[in-house]
């Protein structure tokens, strides 16, 4: 397992995050028309090799989660996607999970499939170079929801990931996601995450996944998006910071947030937060889709063939992170670009 440690150090250190760069093809496509471009293999390829070519690679990214298309795909200079990255010092990983479904016996909840065939796909996203995976559940927050039912389900579904990926040699990250979604408290949210979160681990302790060896990439604690409440960026750190350190073992090394339709400042802001008061033995940082590529999507979308352009955009979003991973990030700094 010792190697196992090494990886998730070496993912997490420094105030380096991870670049979800796992959207499926048809959440790209999304991505892609919001921008008024066509997704197509070609021009997928081109955006996230402009990403993982990019000076902050180096400095900002310990590791790329890649999607099944991804890592089968060759650079523009005949390089396999898995090459580039680790060329970097980051590392290559990949979403194993084959999406979230309607849970039976719930009207409005859903389970997170993939586990059939699991282990014979691990051995494949071995070989193409991965060595950490991400399995994401998702949970809704209402006045009965999330039920015990969902959360039981996708915390067992999330353990028996867990251990294969162990068992394949790679890294688990554990996603689960209380969705912003509704009209819940940010007290809610902290309840229901901290539910969520214990059940968890008492599956992966059932499952004997090794915690050393994994990564817990959670929601921060806020109010629904369709709340009328407001709270500080001081309060989601204080409460984001009480539910992980309640509720999650201290032999883990690393928690990595989840953007979870924050902007790109607002989940920076709130990382650097958690960070300035973070008084636990957790590595802090990120795993942030949108809240990383957003801007340089934008950017992108106006000249595909922009590289340069597009890669100091990502570098600076990348640099803010990071920043924000070790509590040093300000808004002077935000507005120096």
């Amino acid at each position: 397992m010792s190697e196992l440690y090494k990886i998730a150090e070496k993912i997490l250190q420094n105030g380096k995050g991870i670049l979800a760069a796992d959207e499926s093809t048809g959440t790209m496509k999304k991505r892609l028309d919001s921008v008024n471009v066509e997704s197509n293999e070609k021009n997928r390829l081109i955006f996230r090799e402009t990403l993982f070519s990019s000076n902050s690679m180096k400095e900002c990214i310990g590791g790329v989660i890649l999607y099944d298309e991804t890592i089968r795909q060759k650079t523009s200079q005949n390089k396999s996607i898995s090459e580039l990255i680790s060329e970097s010092g980051a590392v290559p990983g990949i979403k194993v999970d084959t999406g979230a479904k309607m849970l039976a016996g719930s009207k409005e909840e859903k389970i997170t499939e993939g586990l059939d065939g699991l282990r014979e796909r691990l051995k494949d996203y071995y070989q193409l170079g991965a060595r950490f995976t991400k399995w994401r559940g998702v949970y809704v927050i209402s006045e009965t929801y999330p039920s015990k039912l969902s959360i039981s389900a996708n915390a067992h579904a999330l353990a028996r990931y867990a251990a294969l990926a162990q068992e394949a040699g790679m890294v688990p990250i554990v996603e689960p996601e209380v969705l912003m979604d509704g009209k819940h408290s940010a007290k809610d949210c902290y309840n229901k995450t901290s539910e969520v979160i214990k059940r968890c681990y008492d599956e992966l302790d059932i499952n004997k996944v090794d915690l050393k060896g994994t990564i817990l990439k959670p929601n921060m604690i806020l109010p629904g998006t369709n709340s009328n409440e407001k709270i500080s960026n001081i309060e989601v750190a204080e409460m984001t910071l009480e539910c992980l350190k309640n509720n999650v073992p201290s032999e883990v090394p690393g928690i990595a947030f989840l953007s979870g339709g924050q902007t790109e400042v607002e989940a920076t802001n709130n990382l650097n937060q958690i960070n300035v008061k973070n008084d636990s033995s957790f590595i802090m940082t990120y795993s942030y889709g949108r809240a990383l590529q957003q801007s340089a999507l934008k950017f992108w979308s106006k000249d595909i063939n922009n590289i340069k352009g597009t890669q100091e955009v990502f570098d600076h979003r990348a640099k803010m992170c990071t920043l924000a991973a070790q509590g040093k990030w300000s808004e002077g700094l935000e507005n120096s670009k």
